[in-house]
């Protein structure tokens, strides 16, 4: 455990020259030690006034003592730790889809099956993904930290047949994990910018079944959303900026997600994109509170499952699983004590294009602690 570094507080100048010149402080460059007279002027120029952060390699503790120290808890990977310190953090999302849509218009369930309509077997009614998110984060220098993360997902769908029965699968498990180097380009007192440069194993199962039995008593492999993984190493790059004042903060964040070739069942999932931008107000020492827009884009499966019918059900089919998603997102951070935070999200898509028909997105949610040393 790195002790944290002190926050610099303003003190009277004339004080300051004094300790200095008693200490023989001198300039850089000169060999001459500094009277009040010479210190004055320059010290005056870095202290910060009361309420801005204050530290001259950085944000310095401002990751510690303020709730808004980091970005909302639907935001991962948003800062570079110094060397030696340690975070832990573990996040619950949840994200719930009900209804279909074709491009930006809603459809009926009906619709979806009927030989009047897309003459599908069985359409998708609702969809609940929940994720278990444990990441650990370590300082290996003052511009790298390494992180790893562990997802455990549990999946739920329910279907409708177009003789209009019901039934309802379910997939959970490990997903895919991942590795991160977190690499600064930037660090002011009041902004930060950083690379990440990602990678997420394929250890998230890709046989996943369920529904009913079929012929011979063997259930059916599930759909692409249903797995728990993608079956492929994927890249995952992204750029982070941050910022801070005094009462106020704000960052933005481009993330990709770039397969790497097919799995082992015959096809890769779509890449993705995922783009957003945040403020949040320090509302007291211990409370923050926050907006954030977040864009999604996400491309067509690449290639197709062998075992799965595309003309059975939307979720089946390599061609529908495209779509841009805007959602608007509100939060709030609270300081627990130095390092600690406890924080959630709650958000609703703004706008959605889909390649539809397929499932729409009606809200997600999430929940978090992290600790920092």
């Amino acid at each position: 455990m790195v002790a944290a570094r002190p926050v610099r507080r303003a003190v009277p100048i004339a004080a300051l020259a004094s300790a200095l010149a008693q200490a023989g402080v001198a300039q850089e460059g000169d060999d001459t030690t500094l009277g009040s007279d010479d210190v004055s002027a320059p010290v005056a120029s870095t202290v910060p006034s009361s309420g801005a952060i204050a530290s001259s390699a950085g944000f310095g503790s401002y990751d510690l003592e303020r709730p808004d120290g980091m970005a909302p808890f639907g935001v991962f990977q948003d800062r570079v730790l110094r060397r030696g310190e340690w975070a832990v953090g573990y996040r619950f999302r949840r994200t719930h889809m009900r209804g279909m849509r074709d491009g930006v218009q809603r459809i009926p369930d009906e619709t979806v099956v009927s030989p009047d309509g897309f003459g599908f077997a069985r359409t998708p009614t609702e969809m609940i993904r929940n994720e278990h998110r444990i990441q650990g984060l370590f300082g290996a220098t003052e511009r790298v930290t390494l992180a790893a993360i562990l997802p455990i997902l549990g999946l739920e769908m329910d279907l409708l047949t177009s003789a209009g029965e019901t039934f309802e699968t379910k997939s959970s498990g490990l997903g895919d994990i991942g590795l991160a180097a977190l690499v600064s380009l930037h660090d002011s007192v009041t902004s930060r910018v950083h690379v990440n440069l990602g990678i997420t194993a394929p250890t998230g199962s890709i046989d996943e079944r369920g529904g009913p039995p079929a012929v011979g008593g063997q259930r059916e492999i599930l759909p692409y959303p249903m797995q728990l993984g993608s079956g492929t190493w994927d890249l995952r790059p992204g750029l982070t900026a941050t910022g801070c004042g005094d009462r106020w903060s704000w960052g933005g964040q481009l993330l990709g997600t770039l397969r790497m070739g097919r799995n082992s069942r015959g096809y890769s999932l779509g890449d993705r994109l995922d783009v957003t931008g945040w403020t949040a107000y320090r509302a007291t020492q211990r409370l923050s509170l926050s907006g954030r827009i977040a864009i999604g884009r996400v491309t067509n499966v690449d290639g197709a499952d062998r075992d799965l019918d595309p003309n059975a059900s939307p979720p089946p089919n390599p061609t529908l699983q495209a779509g841009t998603r805007v959602d608007g997102l509100v939060g709030l951070n609270v300081l627990l004590a130095r390092g600690s935070r406890l924080g959630m999200e709650i958000g609703w898509p703004i706008a959605q294009r889909l390649s539809g028909p397929q499932l729409q997105t009606n809200v997600l949610w999430t929940l978090g602690l992290q600790l920092a040393f």
